[in-house]
């Protein structure tokens, strides 16, 4: 395997800027019928001048009649500077550096395909360029960013879907993704594992659905406590199935879970067992708010309607009785 070249240290601190510049893929310029996300830079009466943002910031340009398949009345409503867009290759001249880009031919689908990509390769980018910043503030003038992509990601894109896959699986498995490619030295594989780790490490979402649990017959409390039991019983390692009470008859019923459609689907089917269970003994379930992902800031406002619930049922406990 490869070794680290030496080269002249530079000051410890210091950073330079070319060292932490490279694009995204090994090839310089797209190929033809490829999607690239772009920045729109100019407007021209010719259409509009674009920086490729997966190619180093090389320039194209999406022609006027490429814009879009209606008629078009006012261009500015149909691209605006600063903006990125998903658009198609469709002519590089690499000798003029000429690259023809259309929007038009560009589907929806298309563009969510597009910008998964993007979003990945501008992961695992900010992941290698924060491995050669802290390199070359070190003074270690080898382990530059386009060092990084030469060795690592792009011999790992023929080997992944996308280097974001490899480094995903190198969570686990670090031997098994850098297998075969150059010796990192310590520190510098340290650092890249704890980038990686740090930002691309899944983080759990949570999912939430409200209900409302009644039962006005003689086994009242003990019914609806059966009924949130025989749900909470569905709940798995993977997808944990928890219940809280809002306030009498409502109750949410929570997961927090890397599976996003598993956790869906359980938090649904549970609602389904504890509507079946009640009615066992004549009560009724009614959903106040179907399974669904919810913020940070759904969670802390439920957390405050819960704490103030308690705070007035403190109160009333501790009301001395009336003459």
């Amino acid at each position: 395997m490869a070794a680290e070249a030496a080269a002249p240290p530079i000051a410890p601190g210091e950073v330079d800027a070319a060292a932490l510049d490279c694009r995204f893929f090994e090839k310089e310029f797209p190929d033809t019928e490829t999607l690239v996300t772009v920045n729109v830079k100019q407007i021209a009466e010719m259409g509009a001048y674009v920086s490729l943002l997966e190619y180093g910031n090389i320039e194209g340009m999406i022609l006027l009649s490429e814009l879009s398949r209606r008629r078009i009345r006012s261009i500015n409503k149909l691209i605006r500077v600063g903006k990125n867009e998903v658009v198609m290759v469709l002519r590089v001249d690499k000798e003029k550096g000429y690259i023809d880009l259309s929007k038009r031919r560009v589907s929806q689908e298309d563009i969510a395909e597009a910008e998964e990509r993007y979003n990945k390769s501008k992961m695992t980018h900010s992941v290698l360029r924060h491995v050669a910043e802290q390199q070359q503030a070190k003074g270690n003038t080898v382990i530059t960013l386009r060092w990084l992509y030469e060795n690592i990601a792009w011999p790992l894109y023929k080997r992944y879907p996308h280097v974001y896959d490899a480094f995903r699986a190198a969570i686990a498995e670090p031997e098994v993704v850098f297998e075969g490619l150059p010796v990192l030295a310590p520190d510098v594989m340290e650092g890249l594992l704890a980038q990686i780790k740090r930002k691309l490490t899944p983080q759990p979402i949570k999912i939430r659905c409200d209900i409302e649990v009644t039962c006005y017959n003689y086994e009242g409390i003990e019914a609806v406590r059966a009924a949130l039991q025989a749900g909470m019983a569905l709940s798995t390692d993977e997808i944990p199935v928890q219940v809280r009470l809002i306030a009498p008859p409502l109750y949410v019923m929570t997961t927090s879970t890397l599976n996003k459609a598993g956790g869906v689907d359980l938090l649904t089917k549970a609602t389904e067992v504890i509507q079946a269970k009640i009615e066992e003994f004549g009560g009724n379930v009614s959903v106040k708010m179907a399974p669904k992902i919810v913020s940070q800031r759904d969670e802390t406002e439920l957390s405050e309607i819960m704490k103030q619930m308690e705070k007035e049922a403190r109160e009333v406990d501790g009301d001395e009785p009336e003459e």
